[in-house]
């Protein structure tokens, strides 16, 4: 009876792994080339609201427009221009917990930030290499804790503030090492509160703990698994998996929170951009740099007399 169990609880472990196995379907797409309602002329970023809604970056047309989770036109905001509410380049984007919209507003060397449906709530920054200047800002994204973490392109480092602008820290240098950066772009915060950035001249994936205390690093350069080519926009799911937009393979790759390869997908991508979740984590949203956004769901295998029988044959 005992040998029994033992091999009904590994039959059953082998079970759940085979059922946890699956794959990124495509799903749907919207977006076009233009200036309209739901057009875009290159997309940089995307993050999803708490609410599901998806915001994204337009910035040849200096704009954030925002959709439902299927792609349904919702809003817009923004134009050229250095005031309040304007932009030069708009590159990633985030959104907090209570539904505010964090934007990388690059040439104006400043974060902004705005009320879920555009009105404008605040900003930070100017040009410099001092404590919350930036040079080219990219990257933003926002902690559960409401801290926001800025990827400062020029200056190869990390800084992050409170919600509403005020310095709290920062990390990095110009290298090659660990904690050094040759042009840092995307960045996320993962549910423990570790925060990955995307070192693109590096083509690797470092990450921190919240306040830039070192952890560790993975990727290189190259074409194969867990090798990098202009890796851009990074995701970290309700899981703490790792999604990276490998912008010149023109795929996404995914990892365990340490670095494992776990998986990659193509799509139908020209030079994805960034990647982003919804809170449940059963669809993953592209910003596809060819004027659109693809989603893709989650599918697990079909469960079949056929797959049954193929885990017991392994406990004969």
């Amino acid at each position: 009876m005992r040998k029994l169990t033992i091999m009904t609880a590994a039959a059953l472990y082998a079970l759940a792994a085979f059922c946890a196995w699956g794959e990124w379907v495509f799903e749907g797409q919207w977006g076009s080339y233009g200036s309209g309602k739901g057009e875009f002329i290159h997309i940089y970023g995307l993050a999803v609201a708490p609410s599901g809604n998806v915001y994204v970056t337009d910035h040849g047309n200096h704009r954030i427009q925002y959709f439902t989770p299927t792609g349904s036109f919702l809003g817009m905001w923004g134009s050229l221009g250095t005031a309040d509410g304007e932009f030069t380049i708009t590159m990633h984007i985030a959104v907090a917990d209570n539904g505010d919209v964090y934007v990388a507003d690059r040439f104006n060397n400043r974060v902004q930030y705005f009320t879920s449906e555009g009105s404008f709530l605040g900003k930070w920054g100017s040009l410099g290499p001092g404590n919350g200047q930036f040079v080219l800002p990219v990257g933003v994204a926002v902690a559960s804790s409401g801290n926001v973490y800025v990827a400062d392109w020029g200056n190869d480092r990390v800084q992050y503030f409170t919600s509403a602008g005020s310095y709290l820290g920062k990390w990095g240098s110009p290298g090659s090492g660990p904690a050094e950066f040759n042009r840092l772009w995307g960045l996320a915060v993962a549910p423990s509160g570790n925060v990955y950035v995307v070192d693109i001249d590096n083509e690797r994936v470092q990450y921190f703990t919240a306040n830039g205390s070192f952890i560790g690093m993975w990727g290189s350069p190259g074409h194969g698994a867990g090798q990098f080519l202009m890796p851009r926009g990074v995701a970290v799911t309700a899981q703490g998996d790792v999604y990276v937009a490998d912008m010149g393979h023109s795929r996404i790759q995914y990892f365990t929170p340490t670095g494992s390869f776990l998986g990659l997908f193509y799509g139908e991508f020209v030079f994805p951009e960034d990647v982003a979740f919804p809170t449940s984590g059963k669809r993953v949203y592209i910003a596809d740099s060819h004027h659109r956004v693809q989603y893709f769901k989650w599918e697990n295998p079909a469960i079949s007399p056929t797959s049954l029988g193929k885990v017991k044959a392994l406990f004969r």
